[in-house]
This record gives structure tokens, C-alpha cells and sequence, in this order.
């Protein structure tokens, strides 16, 4: 069993101890300014805030950081939105990684066959994309749930997000404009799914 430092960490602003999954690192760079470690993996000393923006941004106002290093550090002006951009970074990276895999699909074609195929473990709607084609492919999704529940089956929990522009998900995939897409069965749709819940979690705190 993973002994409980490996699990969990105080939040520097609340003083709660949580499971790492809910909380985000930071660790001062080499030039003495605090940055996000969203992998939780730079050497050094780290700092545990509450995984959300308005956490980090509350963090940042009551001097969290400073206090709990037991030093001066410089911190950038909106740390809040750059946590945000390196979060959305990581997830662009990893639907890129996923691409590759053969596990993500574009297209409002592509994405609604791989719904009735049952091969859906994500949908993923441009922040831009219109009403009515992201109500379509929600409901060919709910549609297909409810058949499977129907037959007696157990359908994947496919879950929705809507974070990224369909810009931001066209130059990370190569494509331009993606509006939908959607990450089918495999490690590497996991690992992007994963990615996109915890900046899901981080905007919506």
C-alpha cells in the first residue's frame, strides 16, 4: 500500500489535506518564479493548492505561496490563467497522442458512428461549435445509452466536455476547425480523458 505522503498533501490555502487528484503542484523555476507542475514531477520543493482556478487565484492574493515556502518568490501576475493555459496544454497534447493512437475521431459523421458503434468513451464540443449540432450528437450519445441499458448491457460511461475552441482542437490535431470529436477505447483516450477532468474540475472550482 502507498504510504499517505504519496497519496495526499495539504492544500496551502485551506490547511485540508486531500488525495492529489484534487489538488494541482507548483514549484519555484530556476529564475525564482512560481510555476505550475501539473504533473506533479519537478524536482524541488512543491506547493499544494485546491485544484480550481478561484483556489489558485485566492492563493495567490493571500500569499499562500510565500507563506508556505518560508520565502519571497516571485508569482506571475494572473497565475490563475496561466495554470489554466498549462492544464489546457497538457490535454491538447494528449488528444494529440490519442490521434495518433487511432483513438480519436473528428467529424460529426465520424463521431456519430463511433456513438452507435459503442466505442465512445468521450465527446468532445468546441466551445464555439453550434447549438444544434452539439444537441444532435448529445442526443445520438443519451440515445445510445438508453438502447444498451435496454438490452441489458452496460454501456461505457462516456463522459462530455467543452472546453477548447475549435481552433485550439484543430491546431493540436492537425485538422482546421474541429468542432467535434470524440475519444474511443485505449490507453491513450484514457490518459487525454483524464487530462480533460482535471481541467474540467480546475474551471469549474
Amino acid at each position: 500500500m502507498p504510504r499517505r505522503d504519496e497519496t495526499e498533501r495539504m492544500c496551502a490555502l485551506t490547511r485540508e489535506v486531500r488525495a492529489v487528484d484534487e489538488l494541482i503542484r507548483f514549484v519555484v523555476s530556476p529564475d525564482d518564479e512560481l510555476v505550475p507542475d501539473t504533473d506533479a514531477r519537478a524536482e524541488g520543493r512543491g506547493v499544494w493548492v485546491t485544484l480550481g482556478l478561484r483556489s489558485v487565484a485566492e492563493a495567490q492574493k493571500r500569499k499562500a505561496f510565500a507563506r508556505s515556502l518560508k520565502a519571497e518568490v516571485k508569482v506571475p501576475d494572473d497565475l490563475a490563467g496561466l495554470t489554466r493555459r498549462r492544464l489546457e496544454e497538457r490535454l491538447l497534447n494528449a488528444l494529440g497522442l490519442a490521434r495518433k493512437a487511432g483513438q480519436l475521431v473528428t467529424g460529426a459523421t465520424k463521431v456519430k458512428a463511433a456513438i452507435e458503434a459503442g466505442e465512445v468513451v468521450a465527446l468532445l464540443t468546441a466551445s464555439d461549435a453550434a447549438e444544434d449540432g452539439r444537441n444532435k450528437l448529445l442526443g445520438s450519445l443519451r440515445g445510445y445509452q438508453n438502447a444498451a441499458r435496454e438490452a441489458g448491457l452496460d454501456p461505457l460511461p462516456a463522459r462530455h466536455f467543452e472546453m477548447l475552441d475549435s481552433g485550439q482542437m484543430g491546431l493540436a490535431l492537425g485538422i482546421e476547425n474541429v468542432i467535434h470529436a470524440a475519444l474511443t477505447k485505449g490507453g491513450a483516450a484514457q490518459a487525454a480523458v483524464k487530462r480533460a477532468e482535471r481541467l474540467a474540475r480546475y474551471i469549474a472550482n
